[in-house]
């Protein structure tokens, strides 16, 4: 990348001691990548606010690519299914509209109690999935700005 990029990262705040993990993975994995990007976090109350934000944020221009992070846990009703498949349908769909990238670090356990295990298991895993993203967003964007070149090169 020749210039330092910007992301955004939303974070769902429903079981946030946890989700806030995710973006410290992010933004470990781009200084462990040498990449000084700017980093601005955007909080959300739950996961289901997280596609329409990501599409004005998208839309804004200013992103390169956008990340976010929420826990939707099983209650023991149907909305844990409902909400992880919109979510995840409405951030792939900000991404789609357009053209900026969206990440989902978005998990879906089935049996999710708040034990002392099941918090540790997911507090961990969360910083691995913040770091996967921080990743897919390098690499993504790397992506795109070669096609960019690649594009400007044979309309020349």
């Amino acid at each position: 990348m020749t210039k330092s990029p910007k992301f955004a990262f939303i974070k769902a705040r429903w079981h946030a001691d946890i989700v806030d993990q995710a973006l410290v993975g992010f933004e470990a994995q781009l200084a462990d990548l040498g990449i000084e990007a700017q980093v601005d976090t955007f909080d959300v109350p739950g996961a289901f606010e997280m596609p329409l934000l990501a599409q004005k944020l998208a839309e804004t221009g200013d992103y390169e690519a956008i990340a976010a992070a929420a826990l939707v846990v099983d209650g023991g009703i149907y909305r844990h299914d409902f909400v992880a498949q919109a979510v995840v349908t409405g951030l792939m769909e900000a991404g789609q509209k357009t053209g900026v990238p969206v990440l989902s670090v978005s998990l879906t356990p089935h049996h999710f109690q708040p034990s002392e295990e099941h918090v540790s298991f997911y507090h961990d895993h969360f910083v691995k999935k913040g770091r996967e993203a921080a990743q897919a967003a390098v690499q993504i964007t790397q992506t795109y700005a070669q096609l960019a070149a690649k594009t400007s090169a044979v309309a020349a």
